[in-house]
């Protein structure tokens, strides 16, 4: 299910990624909010929050009235903005470039899955959740080429383009205690002068980088003797704590591999095996 190897509907998947983007509170999807009789008054309402000035009341420029959130807080704000703020890595600089073009503050996830039969891109804007889904009723190749990237993203960018042209670009909101850190992009590390790829990182207080991290292990091992199995052997010389080999062939796609303490610059990057299914890895 991680990888994406499950199945699931587009309404279920994208009221999950709604409950990332308002905070981790609890959403339950409606088709119809409110019902009124060929009088105006309100026969049913899915809002069911307690309300003394929202029933057949007069407009008279008044302030709209003020409404308790009394939603279910089922993750915490923390932990679901640093999902978003992945999200956002996505269109930045992942599989959801092309919906860049849009010029607003968006995040989302591209899938694909085997054949491909599914490609999906679902996403959000800070007030606006969306959900792509490109396949057949009976699954069937789409094709060889086919993917989330390529065919459902630009459904998503294009919709996103109209629904979205006369609103103002608001950024995403952050919850109180998130740390932004200047990272490297490549290693993880806090960002220093010469580096080229940095990156603002989300972190829970007290969980940023502080400069004393084992070095992050991603790439290719191509010219580094050993082979995709072979084990990672710490440089001579370097603090190993004791550990002297860490075992990497079976390391899934999307996972980071870090090795406990190594040199600073590190050996060179580790191969890992693509899984049989699902979307792929993050970026």
């Amino acid at each position: 299910m991680l990888l994406g190897a499950g199945e699931t509907t587009v309404l279920r998947l994208t009221t999950a990624y709604a409950m990332i983007v308002n905070g981790g509170k609890r959403i339950t999807p409606s088709f119809i909010d409110r019902v009124q009789d060929r009088n105006g008054a309100t026969i049913f309402r899915v809002d069911q929050r307690p309300c003394k000035d929202c029933d057949n009341i007069a407009w008279a420029n008044q302030d709209p009235p003020e409404l308790a959130d009394t939603r279910e807080q089922i993750e915490d704000p923390t932990t679901a903005y640093q999902v978003l703020h992945i999200l956002e890595g996505v269109i930045d600089r992942g599989t959801g470039r092309t919906i860049a073009s849009v010029g607003k503050p968006l995040a989302g996830k591209t899938g694909t899955s085997n054949g491909p039969n599914d490609t999906w891109f679902v996403g959000f804007s800070p007030n606006l959740t969306v959900g792509v889904f490109v396949g057949f009723d009976q699954p069937v190749p789409l094709g060889s080429r086919e993917q989330g990237a390529t065919v459902a993203a630009p459904v998503f960018r294009d919709f996103m383009a109209a629904a979205l042209q006369d609103t103002p670009g608001i950024p995403f909101r952050v919850p109180p205690g998130v740390r932004l850190v200047r990272v490297n992009a490549t290693t993880g590390r806090l960002a220093e002068p010469g580096d080229k790829s940095i990156i603002f990182e989300a972190f829970k207080p007290g969980s940023e980088p502080n400069g004393d991290e084992p070095a992050v292990v991603l790439g290719d091992t191509a010219g580094w003797g050993g082979g995709v199995d072979a084990p990672l052997q710490p440089a001579e010389g370097s603090d190993t704590g004791g550990v002297s080999t860490l075992t990497t062939g079976s390391a899934p796609v999307g996972s980071t591999i870090t090795p406990l303490p190594m040199p600073r610059l590190g050996p060179p990057p580790l191969k890992r095996t693509a899984p049989g299914a699902g979307t792929g890895g993050l970026y």
